[in-house]
């Protein structure tokens, strides 16, 4: 009774949240799946993209890396060890030596070009390839061009008409690079902290279309003046309810969270003229 008693204003916060930003737009974020899902299903893997999509999810994020021999692959981590049942970089390893490679559960090590074709005939996505280029013994100056030229020419090659597909990094190296490549292609600058008026100058430098932030600490008001300015803001991480309920509070144009069918039925929970 008294944990039901905490929570009641606690719920009753959150709702008057969603219910005063209803009154201001009839847009919530587009729900993003954050490597598939990657508190649902095993990251990066066949099995949490298509059963999102299946769910009625729009939106996904993956991590694109290179291995030795030039094909690239989805991994978030700097090392299979965590998520695979090999160790050690993607990058000092040949695309045929991955094929061996499974989750830690028995799926396949997935492939960009797989995964962009399976995307290839559902239009009206919104996917982030993240290039997880930052490690700089991984990835030197030398290797950035290579790097960007396949995954553009990829991207663009399985990109349905009216989906947007955005290259995305924390990285400034291969954000500067596939400007160069596409002068409209759209591009996210990622930063592990929340919106400020530095972080907007820095994607105005950088010719991005996109701002990703931390969620937590960023306000409304900058949002907003982000979003006059013309970008879209995508805010992050989500590992619960709560992250969505802020998410529509700060007027976000994207949502990226680690828990998407949950995000998804909450969505379609919320009153009818903010689910839009």
């Amino acid at each position: 009774m008294l944990r039901f008693v905490v929570l009641c204003p606690v719920l009753a916060g959150l709702a008057l949240c969603v219910n005063c930003f209803a009154e201001e737009s009839d847009q919530t974020p587009l729900i993003l799946a954050h490597r598939g899902g990657a508190h649902e299903f095993e990251e990066n893997t066949m099995e949490g993209f298509e059963a999102c999509y299946k769910r009625g999810i729009r939106g996904f994020e993956t991590d694109i890396r290179m291995t030795k021999d030039g094909v690239l692959v989805l991994l978030h981590d700097d090392t299979l060890d965590r998520t695979h049942n090999s160790s050690g970089p993607v990058e000092e390893k040949l695309a045929d030596d991955l094929k061996k490679v499974q989750t830690k559960k028995g799926q396949d090590f997935l492939l960009l070009e797989d995964f962009l074709k399976y995307f290839q005939d559902k239009p009206g996505v919104y996917l982030e390839l993240e290039m997880k280029t930052s490690n700089k013994k991984l990835y030197p100056d030398t290797r950035i061009a290579e790097y960007c030229d396949k995954l553009y020419a990829l991207a663009k090659k399985y990109k349905p008409a009216d989906s947007d597909y955005l290259f995305t990094s924390f990285d400034e190296r291969p954000l500067v690079a596939m400007r160069k490549l596409d002068e409209d292609w759209p591009i996210a600058i990622i930063a592990g902290k929340p919106l400020s008026l530095e972080f907007i100058e820095r994607a105005k430098r950088l010719q991005a279309t996109h701002i990703a932030c931390h969620i937590s600490g960023t306000s409304r008001e900058l949002v907003q003046k982000a979003q006059k300015l013309g970008y879209k803001v995508n805010g992050w991480p989500g590992h619960k309810v709560e992250d969505y309920y802020l998410a529509i509070g700060l007027g976000l144009d994207v949502a990226c969270t680690d828990i998407p069918t949950v995000i998804q039925q909450t969505k379609e929970n919320l009153p009818a003229k903010n689910k839009k």
